[in-house]
């Protein structure tokens, strides 16, 4: 190098880095049913895991399914929907002129309620829109991930791990995990590594949590399942649980979901559940049933409450597949004996007894 040249700055020499290496640096969550969920493993017939292919048709039915047209289902709706607001508004403009008749204060104290009533839909209509919009996102961001992993394409991977990281900004549990992530930005990190790396370090905490939570409901549906007086308790408390099961894994994965948006991740939920085979007891649901002597004891409320418990822990991971943000890759996909272990522990002792 001459004496005049200037220095050029070294550029940073690409590092290579392990999955494993994460694990003396993030800790996860420790999940309260790791333990019991070990000790039946062994003994447990674990399911199959959901396909991604199935999740990403799941998450299009739900959330990414974009409009083939008019159907005759869709006028009749259109049809009734502004039948029905027409009346409603022929109502509310025959009542105010009647109040305006009896008192000129009556009259505008129903225009002012009127509008209150007005600005309220608005807003929540606004709000159910913004959450649509925001689970599409999920949806779109758990696919592009996908896409970036498979592809090695690492300016896809690191766009969308970004993403990522905004979606859990304000998260305490994930903020080690995010300024992990921040250091290895301007690493030179092929896209699949990135991926991983991100999935090792952000979704174990989550995960773990959505574990938990439908641990818990599992748990709830089968002993108030056993120890209802009536059929129809049951039906209502399970349908109830599942609701609520959804609603509150899609929170954990950053969802927000309102009224019309449990109503599409219901959906998307039940298409994830007929394209895994286990809406209608398939062959992995119905082996873990058998295997664990629940068939043939189906008439009793114990055995009830086992299968009603098994098939809430079902609900519980196809919402777990549908409101990730991302596929698993490094981390195994979790079965029934991951999240419900108490079920099959518990048919397993019955049996035996």
């Amino acid at each position: 190098m001459s004496q005049g040249d200037t220095p050029h700055p070294e550029r940073p020499r690409p590092r290579a880095f392990r999955l494993d290496q994460l694990n003396d640096e993030m800790v996860a969550q420790p999940d309260y049913y790791e333990a019991e969920a070990e000790a039946v493993k062994a003994a447990a017939p674990v399911a199959p895991e959901p396909s991604e292919r199935a999740t990403e048709e799941a998450q299009s039915k739900g959330f990414l399914r974009r409009g083939r047209g008019w159907t005759w289902g869709g006028v009749l709706v259109s049809a009734l929907g502004a039948l029905f607001s027409i009346g409603i508004g022929l109502w509310l403009d025959s009542l105010i002129e009647n109040l305006f008749a009896k008192s000129m204060a009556l009259g505008w104290i129903s225009v002012a309620l009127v509008g209150l009533v007005l600005a309220a839909i608005a807003v929540l209509v606004g709000r159910e829109i913004s959450v649509l919009f925001r689970q599409r996102a999920i949806a779109r961001l758990h696919r592009a991930l996908a896409v970036a992993h498979e592809t090695d394409d690492g300016a896809l991977a690191k766009q969308k791990i970004a993403e990522l990281a905004s979606l859990y900004a304000d998260r305490p549990e994930t903020a080690a995990a995010l300024k992990r992530l921040k250091e290895l930005k301007r690493e030179i990190i092929d896209g699949a590594l990135r991926v991983e790396i991100a999935e090792k370090a952000i979704m174990p905490s989550l995960d773990a949590s959505a574990r938990q939570e439908i641990a818990k409901a599992a748990r709830a549906v089968s002993l108030v399942t056993a120890l209802a007086p009536r059929a129809i308790i049951d039906v209502i408390f399970v349908a109830a649980q599942a609701i609520r099961l959804i609603r509150r894994i899609a929170e954990i994965y950053g969802g927000r979901p309102g009224l019309l948006g449990v109503f599409r991740l219901a959906r998307a939920v039940a298409t994830h559940l007929a394209l895994t085979g286990t809406i209608a007891l398939g062959d992995s649901l119905l082996q873990q049933i058998v295997g664990h002597g629940v068939a043939s004891r189906i008439s009793s409320r114990l055995g009830e409450g086992v299968l009603n418990g098994l098939l809430t822990a079902r609900i519980g991971l196809s919402a777990m597949a549908v409101c990730r943000p991302m596929p698993f890759i490094t981390e195994k996909a979790p079965g029934i004996s991951d999240v419900a272990p108490f079920l099959l522990k518990r048919d397993k002792e019955k049996a035996a007894g």
